[in-house]
């Protein structure tokens, strides 16, 4: 299941809520308690923009260092 949504509606309705799931079947990203092709694409595009984004804010704090030299 993509992980960054579950726990960004579990931090929204409560960790023993079962809204978290209800909401990723309904917008299709499970089926039942099965991940789907698209649940599975979602997670991927999120780590990729992640990661994205942690090698651009690396990059910014090594040109600071340098510029400060």
């Amino acid at each position: 299941m993509p992980k960054f949504l579950e726990d960004k509606l579990k931090a929204k309705y409560g960790a023993k809520s079962d809204i978290p799931y209800k909401v990723m079947n309904s917008i299709g990203a499970m089926h039942g308690n099965k991940v789907t092709p698209k649940g599975l694409a979602m997670e991927a595009k999120h780590n990729a923009h992640m990661k994205k984004k942690k090698r651009k804010s690396r990059g910014s704090q090594a040109d600071a260092l340098e510029m400060r030299k």
